[in-house]
């Protein structure tokens, strides 16, 4: 079970839930309360599919591309650092490709679950890259089902905060907001450096 939460936590704190919220109230917020929890539903959904897929899936993209994991471990770690940053600069859609452009293009359309919601804004290449290493580091199947029940976990609690966004937004504002993910840019800083060590130990080791 330390293994169960040590895992939520990271995923959590890279994939920063309530980082998203002002972003998903800003696209929902002339929407109905039936419609918003729909795409709260939807954005999770996606979410899970999408991070277990690159879970799983990991092992070929990096032989596809003829990548080694250590290589993966620095460059996740570097993406990591400028995610981590982002975080504590306040520059959390920004730093996840969520700018104008994006914000007019989502406006326009009705289905915003997938994009921009899902992906970039919680599923990214940070979080992607912490799971294939995961997947590496860990060998045995009941790690690895350890670690699926993590992300279904993170999965659940991007639905609940998306369910209750708006209440959120009204008790912790934008202020309170801006605390919580910068104390989460923290914790992704230290869980890259850690990543960027790792690689390149293990590099000099094969090398």
């Amino acid at each position: 079970m330390d293994f169960f939460f040590a895992t939520l936590f990271s995923l959590f704190s890279i994939v920063d839930p309530p980082g998203a919220i002002p972003v998903y109230v800003a696209l929902t917020g002339d929407r109905p309360r039936p419609e918003r929890n729909k795409i709260a539903l939807q954005t999770s959904l996606y979410f899970l599919l999408i991070l277990v897929s690159f879970f799983l899936a990991g092992n070929y993209i990096l032989g596809f591309f003829g990548l080694t994991v250590h290589s993966l471990r620095i460059a996740g770690g570097m993406t990591l650092l400028i995610s981590g940053f982002g975080l504590m600069s306040g520059s959390f859609a920004k730093r996840r490709g969520y700018d104008k452009e994006v914000e007019k293009q989502a406006h326009d359309r009705n289905d915003i679950a997938f994009s921009p919601m899902a992906m970039p804004m919680l599923s990214g290449p940070g979080s992607i890259s912490y799971l294939i290493t995961q997947y590496n580091q860990h060998t045995s199947w009941a790690d690895r089902t350890m670690i699926v029940a993590a992300i279904i976990a993170v999965a659940v609690l991007v639905w609940a905060c998306l369910r209750i966004a708006p209440f959120l937004f009204k008790v912790f504002g934008p202020g309170g907001l801006n605390a919580i993910a910068r104390i989460m840019g923290f914790i992704v800083i230290a869980i890259g450096v850690q990543f960027i060590v790792d690689g390149l130990v293990h590099l000099v080791q094969s090398m």
